[in-house]
């Protein structure tokens, strides 16, 4: 039977001993299994969306080529897929067993994080004070459960970066952490796709 080290901050990552247990691929793959389910909730809002996206669910209040900003979309989109790249330099550094890189980028990307939900909730005021919320038709109650479900699930992750950034710079990469650093970077590359899809579907297909 292989002896199994106890793992250090120091340890060397992603080597196993022949017939060891990966304890990180376990983890992943149970956080796949998560992420599938969390896509069947997306899947379930846009075909609501898709459904209530008529006039005759408006209303007579504004429809998606009344509302929808690409614009201010677009500064969403550039601002999560910029967090997503940082935080892919953050893995790197992982790899390297960089602390101060891991801590660095990570907080780049959760800044950008920060940047996506300020524009999100300027978007959500602005409707509001038109007297265009969640209340007035089908459509916008649809409109604003989905996009309010993702920023949900952003600002999951912004908190997530935060407690990740305060473990590697106490304990370094244990195995624990390096499995949570592994499944948050799958957490928001998911939610970073979920908003292309947003952007294309919601934006773009209400502007033209």
């Amino acid at each position: 039977m292989a002896i199994q080290r106890p793992a250090t901050p120091d340890s060397v990552l992603w080597q196993h001993e022949d017939h060891t247990h990966d304890d990180i691929a376990t983890r992943t793959l149970g956080f796949w299994l998560y992420m599938m389910s969390d896509a069947l909730i997306f899947a379930g809002l846009f075909a609501a969306y898709g459904v209530l996206d008529h006039s005759f669910n408006t209303a007579g209040g504004p429809d998606a080529h009344q509302i929808v900003r690409p614009i201010n979309g677009f500064w969403q989109t550039l601002a999560v897929m910029t967090s997503v790249f940082a935080y892919s330099l953050a893995t790197v550094a992982m790899k390297m067993r960089s602390r101060p890189g891991v801590i660095l980028y990570t907080t780049i990307a959760l800044v950008l994080g920060l940047v996506f939900l300020g524009l999100e909730l300027g978007d959500f005021a602005t409707l509001i004070n038109e007297g265009n919320g969640p209340d007035r038709s089908g459509f916008l109650s649809v409109y604003f459960v989905l996009i309010a479900t993702h920023g949900l699930h952003m600002a999951f992750g912004i908190l997530w970066m935060l407690v990740m950034i305060v473990q590697v710079a106490r304990s370094g990469f244990t195995s624990n952490i390096v499995a949570r650093l592994l499944n948050l970077r799958m957490f928001w590359q998911f939610q970073a796709s979920v908003w292309v899809c947003v952007y294309v579907f919601v934006y773009l297909r209400g502007a033209f």
